[in-house]
């Protein structure tokens, strides 16, 4: 008989660089992929009222795995799906089919390390071998010039010995031909109905707002696509650095993360692709900075490796008790909602709520207005991002907001930002608050980011009337104005 490899895909949705596939294929006469949707990612959050996943990143897994699909069809194989618990679905179909293993991306944070311990317990009396390979940064573990256990504290000095004596392994190339071991039903698609979604979240996710400025496709295609055409098509990498910090755009920034974050693209082929392109066409800051970003990438799995739970907590990764949060609901909903009253933190979570994305510098200011301004739990605002962000990561969302509030890898004790600053400095006329804010279309541009001081008279030339049509701000915003003239 031959001898069969069951591949279990996770977060790795890709056949380009994929190592621990390219090992199954190399290990066994027959493969078997598999993936397994487990309804607990899509659980409700009892007292923060939202999904654990929501409907845009649910809907971008669908057409991650609907397109690995495809691919793997045009490979002579198929992809394997199931919906239920992952351990004990997959240790079944390892038995009926006489698999010899179980080959699987290796993850790190907790819940996705308690199913493999699970499906290694429920493997052992069966004789079926689980082993797990590393897939999703540019370096591997071994290839550090330290143990994780002895990470750096800091990122400074993470990527300045890593760039020192650390190399980037080339991407393996993406198999021809996939020996696939049939004779398994392969099973159906599910739907995002069947997932539990109501048919207004369909629909909204369905019809995107026609504000968004990029639609994010998920799945291996698109991302390939997207790599293409950033760095070789419209070469926007060459500005990168410039561009970055924009708000209002398909084209400020790579838009790369949703791909990387549930494996669609491998990090180290868009490192692979940077560097041909500096060789090729123009090496220069901007090109540097990319990669500077997928480092600081890196650098949040290796924290999860090493810290482990202690990333999810409110006391972070420096197990700091001193620090008391709020649990506010009245004031969290009034952020998630984007009603604060502070026009340029209510455009960016009215986008994020329509859409599903965020941009870099907007992350920054509402994580920063939820934690220094309102003082509320952090782990809370992390929450919501998980749910909403269509590039949800655990490491780096849970890494940010740990360096945000102070208990993470950050050497600054306090990080905090002055959001009518942010707002004058980024958005300076107020095209990006009146682009998701239309009730403030008409605002003079000098008054956008302090709306909350406009007169009567200035209301009723505005065509607003704050506490009705706008909110009045929860905090008070002065602090912020007098910082700025202090300057």
């Amino acid at each position: 008989m031959p001898k069969r490899i069951l591949y279990w895909f996770r977060n790795d949705l890709r056949l380009h660089d994929n190592d621990g596939f390219f090992r199954a294929m190399e290990a066994g006469d027959e493969v078997l992929p598999v993936f397994v949707f487990e309804p607990r990612w899509f659980d409700g959050l009892p007292t923060l009222d939202f999904r654990k996943t929501g409907i845009y990143r649910a809907k971008f897994l669908l057409e991650s795995v609907a397109d690995l699909r495809h691919s793997l069809r045009a490979r002579g194989a198929d992809l394997i799906i199931r919906v239920g618990h992952s351990a004990k679905l997959l240790a079944q179909l390892a038995e009926d089919s006489e698999a010899e293993a179980i080959y699987a991306s290796k993850e790190v944070t907790q819940e996705e390390t308690n199913t493999e311990s699970d499906l290694s317990k429920r493997l052992k009396p069966i004789n079926i071998d689980l082993e797990l390979f590393w897939n999703s940064t540019l370096y591997y573990p071994r290839d550090l010039p330290f143990w994780v256990s002895r990470l750096p504290n800091s990122f400074s000095q993470f990527r300045t010995e890593v760039e020192a004596k650390s190399s980037v392994r080339p991407p393996i190339p993406t198999p021809d031909h996939v020996p696939f071991g049939g004779g398994i039903d392969a099973g159906e698609l599910p739907t995002l109905e069947t997932l539990g979604f109501t048919s207004e979240q369909i629909q909204a996710a369905s019809q995107p707002d026609p504000r968004a400025t990029i639609r994010l496709e998920g799945g291996e295609t698109a991302g390939l696509k997207r790599l293409q055409r950033y760095i070789w098509e419209k070469e926007l990498i060459k500005t990168y650095k410039d561009t970055r910090n924009g708000l209002i755009g398909e084209d400020y920034s790579s838009k790369l993360s949703a791909w990387l974050s549930m494996g669609c693209l491998s990090p180290r082929l868009i490192y692979q692709e940077i560097k041909r392109f500096e060789a090729e066409r123009v090496q220069n800051e901007s090109t540097y900075w990319l990669i500077f970003e997928l480092l600081w990438r890196d650098f949040f799995r290796f924290v999860a490796l090493r810290y482990g739970t202690r990333i999810f907590k409110p006391s972070g990764i420096r197990l700091n008790l001193n620090k008391i949060w709020l649990n506010d609901l009245d004031l969290f909903k009034k952020w998630t909602q984007g009603q604060t009253g502070i026009p340029f933190i209510d455009a960016n979570m009215r986008e994020l709520n329509a859409t599903g994305f965020m941009s870099n510098r907007g992350r920054q200011n509402v994580s920063s207005f939820l934690i220094n301004d309102l003082g509320l739990n952090w782990t809370w605002g992390a929450s919501y991002f998980e749910s909403l962000l269509i590039d949800y990561d655990p490491c780096t969302n849970w890494g940010n907001w740990n360096y945000q509030a102070g208990v993470g890898n950050d050497p600054r004790e306090h990080r905090y930002f002055n959001i009518y600053g942010q707002g004058i400095r980024y958005d300076q006329q107020g095209a990006y608050v009146k682009h998701w804010l239309p009730e403030l279309a008409n605002v003079p541009a000098e008054f956008i980011h302090s709306v909350y001081t406009l007169s009567p008279d200035d209301q009723a030339r505005s065509g607003v009337l704050l506490g009705e049509t706008y909110p009045l701000p929860i905090i008070n915003p002065n602090k912020w104005t007098v910082e700025e003239k202090n300057r």
